[in-house]
């Protein structure tokens, strides 16, 4: 619960280079007659959720050059990792962008195609993203500064778009299949999660996998199989929910859940 410098900071700071951190930059007076004065080439703009003012974009010859985790014009917006994964996405990618007054509107200069394993959740694909990332920024700097890459225009058409999460983005809803359910628990990882109810109380699922479970049942309806417990999905599908937490209370396997809480096949969740 300490506040720490992050990686690039530490990094920079050990080689001496200066670091600013500032609350605020769109009418930071400071700030700008700085960068004024450094006369940069590119300014780097990566995982920086607030909009960028027009003073900067259009300070640097080169722009803001943004590194963008998706492959646009797919997935613009506050959070594109996750929403592909939820949506069930195979693959992804990284994209660099020279960015304008939209939102991740501007014009594209590279991208790189990342293959989305099937249980793995936004936690692995960003780690695997940002290291992928990190090169594709070398690559476009040193196509911009020896004039090999050029800006290429996005297709509006095509774009979609990956809104900011909610914590309601988390509630679990049993009417959906259970692969999609499953799908959105991994995008949707460290936050917000997946949880229901159950006897009133909030139920945090920590682990989940999809069944094959063919038998229909009312969406929400739990299935005890020995140490297991399954819930009722849409389409005959179901859900195994293998690590589970009540509100207030600690972690527990299935087996400890179903032992602590005497859960019974026919109970429901999410009401």
């Amino acid at each position: 619960m300490e506040t720490q410098a992050p990686p690039v900071k530490r990094v920079a700071l050990e080689h001496g280079i200066p670091v600013l951190q500032p609350e605020k930059i769109k009418n930071n007076f400071e700030l700008r007659a700085m960068l004024e004065d450094i006369l940069p080439e590119a300014i780097l703009v990566v995982a920086y959720g607030r909009i960028i003012p027009q003073w900067m974009l259009d300070l640097a010859p080169y722009g803001c050059i943004n590194l963008h985790g998706s492959l646009l014009p797919k997935y613009r917006g506050a959070a594109p990792i996750q929403w592909a994964i939820a949506n069930g996405e195979n693959v992804t990618g990284v994209t660099t962008m020279r960015l304008d007054s939209g939102l991740d509107t501007g014009d594209m200069l590279l991208a790189k195609i990342v293959p989305i394993g099937q249980e793995e959740t936004a936690v692995d694909v960003y780690e695997c993203l940002a290291a992928v990332g990190a090169d594709l920024m070398v690559e476009t700097l040193c196509g911009l500064a020896d004039k090999s890459l050029f800006r290429q225009q996005q297709d509006h058409a095509l774009a979609t778009l990956a809104p900011i999460l909610t914590r309601d983005d988390g509630r679990i809803d049993f009417t959906r299949m259970a692969h999609n359910i499953y799908d959105r628990w991994r995008g949707f990882q460290p936050w917000p999660g997946a949880h229901t109810t159950l006897r009133g109380k909030k139920l945090i699922v920590h682990k989940m996998r999809a069944s094959s479970h063919v038998a229909e049942g009312e969406p929400g309806t739990i299935v005890i199989q020995g140490d297991a417990m399954m819930a009722h999905c849409a389409n005959g599908t179901a859900i195994y929910l293998d690590e589970l937490q009540m509100e207030g209370k600690r972690r527990m396997s299935a087996a400890e859940f179903l032992n602590g809480y005497q859960v019974k096949s026919g109970e429901r969740l999410g009401i």
